[in-house]
This record gives structure tokens, C-alpha cells and sequence, in this order.
């Protein structure tokens, strides 16, 4: 009898073959019956299209754009209401994928390049059901891919189908993360939503201007993904270690103080990106490869609902 098989557990690399494309089937199929158990309505997607059209009013919630409050529903039931507009159904939509060497790393049931794939593939199916169009940057080590936005499934597979053969670029050095953003602002030619999905492992402030740009324009969604063993080591004495963005080697022994001084060093990392994420304005999400991520990023998509997003008023200052 044959094990189950996890459509997240290995990211083949190579030409697309069939049993590339039976891995995409089965996750497309994982995350459709997921999303139509958990979200209901043709539109109902991580984000709405940008509309211009008045609609509902509504009471005001903590967050909302000021700039929507309606004054004559505000002074008529002496409360504080904002009107929603009516969501255009041509929304465009970015993915922008790091696939560096770091990403090909996992010690649980998948590897970091998986759960990207996974969340690319949801956050793409959402977007696709309002008939929006997707476009899509794939970053490999200094190499950029890109897909021009267009509309439809057949080609959300091609994105999903190029992103999950990319090669691993085992000692090429750490994604741009700053030069990837460029590229979309550059491409993207009218207000919309992006993704940028990495671990963010490269320093701060080598993207952090970048991206703040592109949030000023864009809905801006920054998923990080991590691994367990990026937070904590294991307590197994010596152990080799290698940086699969340089080839680096480096023999290490793991005593209870090195586990001490790497957790709280890996935690100090992981708050720094947190805050320099939040400080360009994005949306942040951390996805974990031992998590259900997909749930994870389902919550997300319900809170964002319910809670619109605000201008990025820091960014539009600078």
C-alpha cells in the first residue's frame, strides 16, 4: 500500500514532466476545496478590486480610511459611518516569488520553496476568481523571471508550473529583494495588489526603501516564510552546517549556550523583519513549514474583510 502522498513535500526542479503536473493538480485541487469551504461569494478574495462606484455605509471600525467617512450618514445617526466603494472586478494582481538557495531548506514536512509555491498558488486562485489578471516576478538568486499579467487559470498553472521546476542556485548568493521590488513597480503600470513572498534573510536595509515604494502604490502583501530550525537547534551535540547561498561549511557544537544565543539571536532577527516590514507600510504574514499554512493565510484573508487596510501615510512622506 502506497503512503499518501503530500503535494507540498518535495518542489521538483528540472522541466515540467507529468509528475510536475500531477503534484500541481493535487495542490490546486488541495487549496480549491479548501477555499470553498472556507470562503464563500464570487469576489471574496485576499483583497477587493480598487472601485470608484459609492456603496454601502457602514459604522466606522478602528483603521478605516478617513477619507471615506460619509458626513451626511455620520450626521444623521450621530455616529461615525464610512461608505465602502464597490469593488472593481479587474483587479491586478502581482506575485513575487523568491526562489534563492535559502528557500530550498526544511525540516519538517516541507521545505521553505513548498510553502511559497503553496501560498503563491492560494493567494493566485483567490485573485483568479474575480477574473482579475495575475502577473508574476520570479526571483532566482540575480535572475528574474517574469510573467506579464494576464487572466485566467491556464495561466496561473504556467506561473505555478515555471515557479515549482525553477533550479536551486545553490551558491549564487541571496535574492535582491530590493531589485525584485523594483522590477514589479517598474512592470506594474496601474494601482493594484501584490504578494512578495521570501524568507527575508537578507539585511533590512538592503530592501527595506524598495519595498516601502512599492506599498505606496500597491496593496502591499509581504508573506515570510520560515523554518522551525531557523528559531531554535536541535540538542544533538555537533552537527555541520552550510550556507546554501555561498556553499559555506562550518562545523559547529551544540551545547545549551549556543542553543540559548541562537534562539534569542534568531528571535531578534525575526522581530527586526517584522518591524521593518511593517514600517513600509505592507501587510505582513509569517508562514511556518510545520503549520497549516493554508489556514493561516484563509484567517489572514477574513481579518483583511473586515478591517480595510489604510493609506501608507509614512511612506507617502518621504
Amino acid at each position: 500500500m502506497k503512503s499518501p502522498v503530500n503535494p507540498l513535500t518535495t518542489v521538483r526542479v528540472g522541466p515540467p514532466d507529468e509528475a510536475l503536473a500531477q503534484m500541481l493538480r493535487t495542490l490546486e485541487l488541495t487549496i480549491t476545496r479548501k477555499l470553498d469551504g472556507l470562503l464563500h461569494g464570487q469576489y471574496q478574495g485576499l483583497t477587493p478590486g480598487h472601485g470608484s462606484e459609492p456603496g454601502e455605509a457602514r459604522t466606522y471600525i478602528p483603521g478605516d480610511d478617513v477619507r471615506r467617512i460619509d458626513w451626511n450618514v455620520t450626521a444623521r445617526t450621530q455616529e461615525l459611518h464610512v461608505r465602502d466603494l464597490i469593488a472593481d472586478r479587474d483587479l491586478e494582481a502581482w506575485l513575487a516569488v523568491d526562489a534563492s538557495a535559502s528557500m530550498a531548506f526544511g525540516t519538517d514536512t516541507a521545505e521553505k520553496r513548498s510553502v511559497a509555491l503553496g501560498a503563491a498558488a492560494a493567494v493566485g486562485f483567490l485573485t483568479a476568481r474575480g477574473q482579475n489578471r495575475i502577473g508574476a516576478v520570479i526571483a532566482s538568486g540575480p535572475d528574474l523571471r517574469t510573467f506579464p499579467p494576464r487572466g485566467g487559470r491556464d495561466h496561473l498553472r504556467g506561473i505555478l508550473t515555471a515557479l515549482a521546476s525553477t533550479p536551486i542556485p545553490a551558491g549564487a548568493g541571496r535574492t535582491d529583494i530590493g531589485a525584485l521590488a523594483d522590477d514589479v513597480a517598474r512592470r506594474s503600470r496601474r494601482r493594484g495588489f501584490v504578494c512578495l513572498i521570501s524568507d527575508f534573510m537578507a539585511p533590512a536595509e538592503t530592501w527595506k526603501a524598495q519595498v516601502g515604494t512599492l506599498a505606496v502604490r500597491h496593496d502591499l502583501l509581504a508573506i515570510e516564510i520560515v523554518d522551525r530550525r531557523e528559531l531554535d537547534l536541535p540538542a544533538i551535540g555537533s552537527m555541520t552546517l552550510q550556507d546554501p547561498t555561498t556553499g559555506a561549511i562550518r562545523d559547529v557544537r551544540i551545547t545549551e549556550a549556543v542553543r540559548r544565543r541562537y534562539a534569542n539571536a534568531a528571535a531578534a532577527q525575526r522581530e527586526s523583519i517584522r518591524a521593518a516590514i511593517r514600517a513600509t507600510g505592507a501587510q505582513h504574514l509569517q508562514l511556518q513549514t510545520n503549520d497549516d499554512w493554508l489556514i493561516t493565510l484563509m484567517r489572514y484573508a477574513h481579518q483583511r474583510r473586515r478591517q480595510p487596510s489604510v493609506p501608507n501615510v509614512k511612506a507617502m512622506a518621504r
